[in-house]
Formats: structure tokens, C-alpha cells, sequence
């Protein structure tokens, strides 16, 4: 009798974690190598389970693919570390119990660490092998990504007729990273092919029953579940699961009054809790009807309208000038706040405000830009990947929405190690790309866990672009990936050529999304230097870095310089761009008031005319 005949009738018990058991072994490098360095201790692991009652068990092949395997330079080992663990779990299962190939998901809350093409050739080499050892079916567990799982359960659909169980791991009871309800995840899995769905992961006993009151039965596929054995604690270090066996075994029990035939554990979870559940699971029947449980419904509101146009629609239709003037480094702000008036007074439709510009710290731009607020003064700030986590960063745009600040610049930010705290880290749980898509999702109502928000956030993203590369079709590539992620406009570094212009706008022309041409007037020769040496994304041409120099320690005649470089650059942007970004560099907001002055006569000059944008 095969597996599934067996769940037709019976509530089938899993084994519980492997990988829990070898960290308490202090086994925390590469636990699939433990197939082939310390096989007897997998063994051991497999046979502890099978002494506790569990009907199935797994290979310890969760991680045991190229992708994964690369961390630990064993991306060529993916054959002999999958042959040696179905070898071992069939050799631990000599009573009859079922063995299931075990396949890990890859993607978590980023995409970019693989492409799904990727993931897709490893997870088929990984099969192959584990195909060719013939195991009684495949158990692909902890995808936090759908389209991750829904791919993988298609293309193995396409190698073997064997049972597939499919399992995502949800964010929040209920609900998967991506929005969308564990039971429509489910019964798509059903369609898609496999024959056994459910969850594992993340969640304890008590969310996962929540998570699955609010499944229906499929109606070819069974249910499954392999909770944690509890929320995760942190001891001196160490990650542990706090849970009593028997409080696991009551949990698994509801989870068959939810309709769950096979019942496993995760993370925290040992043999012991297997025992326990084995204890209940064996006097329960499955359940063949389950009275419809509708889950909660979330009303999502509709944000508020804006109170200022889009500067994407503005750009695409007229000039529009960004300034940006940093926020001091110290606490003294009057000097700012006047800065900031008198641009806003001149014309400039926001005043953009870096986020700690070169790692190092500054009055936050987001406080600054609830003070301009005050004075009916727009700010665009900008948002690092470098200095907040998810939850951070999550919980700074819910601060920005709630004041109302829609005006965002997406930005990577340069790594600590260039600014005042060469020894503070650099986050980066997501790259800039992965983060707008991130705020498009708050825009559709919902957090970066797929949680309701009960109201739609309302930003406009900005990204950046860097022009000033050797080969800019490249830097092209990016902003089209940028605009796939969900970029509404882009706001170049500062270009120092009239022939670096007339090469974007070439290169550009077929975007319909606006780009703002950065244009920073050079103070000093020695500021010149500096940004052509030391900032990244800056280059000056030879032409641009002699005239600065003739200036010699004129203070005068190098701002006068730098005003006339800026403004014959403005003259070839204006005639290709309508957004225009103007930098203010060191609070000397009087340069960036002259050449306001300048967009304005260059506008009034040229009236009628269009750009080429």
C-alpha cells in the first residue's frame, strides 16, 4: 500500500527537525555534509524518529543543492551528498516506514539572491539525483515564495508521478508573504499538481491550527502540517524552542479536527514531540467534512487623494526642478529651515533630503521633513537599504505615511565603512530594487509579511541612477529592472559633460519613465578633486577639473566658475529633460537660487518649444 492510499483512510505522523538535533550537537556548519562526513549520527537522528512512532521520515537533503550548497564552496557535491542521504534514510527505514526526498525552498523575503531560472535548474538537478534513488515520494517544504513552490511543484510534476507534498511558510497565520490566503495557496498547489498541501515553518502550534481553520478540504489533495514546536528565544546566544511534548501533541490533534492527515514538526521539534503526537495520532481517524470557516474579511481603504501631484506626472508633462539640501551634521537648524524656505519660495517643487549621505549621521531627514511641513514647504527624503532592518524600514514608510510625506528616493547608501563609523554596520536586508517593490506593495494595502495594512499607503517612488559608468547601456539595463520593480522616476548623480547628457537622453528615449538630470555646482578646485577622486558615482571630465583649477584660491572666481559649468550644462538638460536636479552643495543655497533663476530664463527664453524628452 503506497502513501496515499494509506492517507485516504489514516492520519499519517512525520518525523520532527533534523537540523535542530545537529545544532544541539553543535553541528551548525553545513549539515548536509553530515550525510557523508558523519553518517552515523543522521542515521541515529532517522532512527530516534522511527523509535518514536513516525510513520514517514525525510532525507536530510533540505539544503542540498548547488544554490545553497555554493555558501560552503560544495556546489559540486550535490550529487554525492543527495545519493548519500536517501541511502541512509532507507537504510533507517528498514521497518516499512516511507521515505520522502526532501527539497528546500530558496527565496525568503528577497528575490534577488537567485533568479528563478536559477532555482529552477538547481531544484532539477537536485531531483534528478534524488529520483534515481527512489525514494516513496518528494517533500518540498519551507517556500516563503509561491511562485517559487508553484514552479518547482510544476516542473517536478514533469519528472515523476510520486507523491509531491507542497508546503509554504506563512508570515502570519493565514496569510503568505505574497498576500495571498494559505487556502487559496493551497488549493492552487492541488491544481498545480501536488497531492499533499500544506505548511511548515515559521509558526507554532497555535498559529498554524489558526491558519488552517480557515482551509477547506481539497478535493484531491490531503492536508498537511509541520509546525514549530513554539515561537523561537534566544539564550546566551543560542536559538532554542520553548514547548512542552504534550502541549505539541494536543496542537496536532486540533490539527486534525482541521482536516490534516499528516502531521509533522519543524524547527524546536525532536522525538520526543513526535512521540507525544504519535500517542493521539494513532486513535484519530481523518475527518472527511469540514463546516466552512470564513476567515475574517479585511477591508482595505482606499488611500487618501494626494495633496500634491505626482513629480512623475509633472515631469512627464513640464519642467519640474528638484533641490536637495542635506540636513546639518549638527543641531543647529535655523540656517536649514531658511535655506530650505527660500528654494521652496524660488520655485522648487520639493527639497530632497539625504538619508546620512556618505554613512555618516545627520539630523533625520524625516524629522526635517515634518518641520518644512509646518512651513507648507514639500520634501522628497531619501531611504537607505544600509541603515534599517525590515522592520525598520517597514516601520519608517508607516511613519511617512501617516505624515503624509508621499515623495520618496529609493537608495542602496554607501556602506558604513566609507563614513564616520567604519566599524557600525551595514544592514542591507534588501537591496534598493527589492525595497521598492516592497512599498508598491504597501501602496496595494498590504506589509512586507503579506499582512492587511486596512489602508493603502500612497508613495511615489523615486530611484537613482548613476550615468557616469563606462558603459551605460548597463546602467540602462538597471533602470528597466527599476522600473519593473516598481520606480516611477529616476533621479541621476550629478553629470559634469554636455556629451554625457546627450548620451543619456540616446540611451534613454524609448523609457517612458522621467529622469531628473542631476546638475551640482562645483565651490572650490579642491571640492572638485575631492568629488572626482573620492565620491562614488562622480566623475568630472578634464575640461571641467582644468577650469576649476585656473581658478586657483579664488573663492570668487570659482564659484563664478562653477555657476557658468552648471549653468551651459543646464542649457543641453533643459533642451532634452524637464526634470531637472539641482544639489546644493555644502548649504550654499545662493548657488542653487541663481541657477533656479537661470531653468526659469532658460524656460521663458525658449517658450513654446519642446523638449526632446
Amino acid at each position: 500500500m503506497g502513501l496515499l492510499q494509506d492517507l485516504k483512510t489514516k492520519v499519517l505522523t512525520a518525523d520532527g527537525a533534523i537540523g535542530t538535533l545537529l545544532y544541539s550537537y553543535g553541528l551548525d556548519y553545513c549539515h548536509e555534509e553530515m550525510n557523508v562526513a558523519r553518517p552515523e549520527i543522521i542515521e541515529k537522528i532517522h532512527g530516534e524518529y522511527i523509535a518514536a512512532g513516525a510513520d514517514i521520515i525525510q532525507t536530510n537533503t533540505y539544503g542540498a543543492n548547488a544554490i545553497k550548497l555554493a555558501r560552503y564552496g560544495y556546489e559540486g557535491r550535490v550529487q554525492e551528498f543527495n545519493e548519500a542521504a536517501l541511502k541512509i534514510a532507507k537504510r533507517a527505514a528498514a521497518g516499512g516506514q516511507y521515505v520522502l526526498a526532501t527539497i528546500g525552498g530558496i527565496r525568503g523575503i528577497r528575490k534577488s539572491d537567485a533568479t528563478l531560472e536559477g532555482i529552477l535548474v538547481a531544484f532539477k538537478e537536485q531531483a534528478e539525483v534524488l529520483l534515481a534513488g527512489e525514494p516513496d515520494g518528494f517533500l518540498l517544504e519551507t517556500y516563503y515564495d509561491f511562485e517559487e513552490l508553484a514552479q518547482s511543484v510544476q516542473l517536478l510534476r514533469t519528472l515523476t508521478d510520486l507523491p509531491i507534498i507542497a508546503q509554504v511558510t506563512m508570515q502570519e497565520a493565514g496569510v503568505l508573504q505574497n498576500g495571498m490566503s494559505l487556502n487559496e495557496a493551497l488549493h492552487d498547489l492541488q491544481r498545480l499538481g501536488a497531492d499533499i498541501v500544506g505548511s511548515n515553518c515559521r509558526l507554532g502550534p497555535f498559529h498554524t491550527i489558526q491558519a488552517f481553520e480557515g482551509v477547506s478540504l481539497p478535493e484531491t489533495a490531503y492536508l498537511s502540517a509541520y509546525p514549530n514546536a513554539s515561537l523561537l528565544d534566544v539564550e546566551d546566544g543560542r536559538v532554542v524552542y520553548e514547548s512542552e511534548t504534550d502541549y505539541f501533541a494536543r496542537a496536532a490533534e486540533e490539527l486534525v479536527n482541521q482536516g490534516v492527515r499528516l502531521i509533522g514538526g519543524c524547527c524546536g521539534t525532536t522525538p520526543k514531540h513526535i512521540a507525544a503526537a504519535k500517542k493521539r495520532l494513532a486513535k484519530l481517524s481523518p475527518i472527511e467534512e469540514k463546516a466552512e470557516t470564513k476567515g475574517r474579511t479585511e477591508f482595505v481603504r482606499v488611500a487618501e487623494p494626494r495633496k500634491h501631484e505626482p513629480l512623475h506626472e509633472k515631469a512627464k508633462r513640464e519642467r519640474s526642478v528638484i533641490v536637495e539640501l542635506d540636513t546639518p551634521r549638527h543641531l543647529e537648524i535655523d540656517g536649514f529651515v531658511e535655506g530650505a524656505k527660500k528654494l521652496a519660495e524660488a520655485g522648487a517643487d520639493v527639497v530632497m533630503m539625504a538619508d546620512n549621505s556618505l554613512a555618516s549621521p545627520r539630523i533625520s531627514n524625516i524629522a526635517m521633513a515634518a518641520i518644512l511641513k509646518e512651513y507648507g514647504i514639500r520634501s522628497l527624503p531619501h531611504l537607505t537599504c544600509r541603515d534599517r532592518n525590515l522592520i525598520g524600514l517597514q516601520s519608517h514608510l508607516m511613519g511617512l505615511d501617516a505624515l503624509e510625506l508621499h515623495d520618496i528616493l529609493v537608495v542602496t547608501g554607501d556602506p558604513t565603512k566609507v563614513g564616520d563609523f567604519p566599524g557600525a554596520t551595514s544592514v542591507y536586508d534588501v537591496s534598493s530594487m527589492e525595497l521598492i517593490s516592497l512599498i508598491k506593495q504597501l501602496n496595494e494595502g498590504g506589509s512586507f509579511t503579506g499582512k492587511s495594512l486596512r489602508k493603502q499607503a500612497n508613495f511615489s517612488v523615486a530611484a537613482a541612477f548613476n550615468p557616469n559608468v563606462r558603459v551605460l547601456d548597463r546602467a540602462v539595463q538597471r533602470l528597466e529592472k527599476k522600473i519593473e520593480h516598481g520606480a516611477d522616476y529616476f533621479i541621476s548623480q550629478p553629470v559634469y559633460t554636455k556629451e554625457k547628457i546627450v548620451e543619456i537622453y540616446e540611451a534613454t528615449k524609448h523609457l517612458e519613465t522621467p529622469i531628473y538630470i542631476g546638475i551640482m555646482p562645483l565651490t572650490s578646485s579642491r571640492s572638485a578633486e575631492f568629488l572626482h577622486h573620492e565620491v562614488p558615482g562622480i566623475k568630472l571630465s578634464d575640461e571641467v577639473l582644468a577650469r576649476m583649477a585656473a581658478c586657483g584660491d579664488d573663492k570668487e572666481a570659482a564659484t563664478q566658475e562653477g555657476l557658468a559649468i552648471a549653468q551651459e550644462l543646464l542649457d543641453t538638460a533643459c533642451q532634452y529633460f524637464n526634470g531637472i536636479y539641482l544639489i546644493t552643495p555644502f548649504l550654499r543655497y545662493d548657488m542653487t537660487l541663481q541657477l533656479m533663476d537661470y531653468v526659469k530664463q532658460y524656460d521663458a527664453k525658449h517658450k513654446g518649444e519642446k523638449t526632446n524628452v
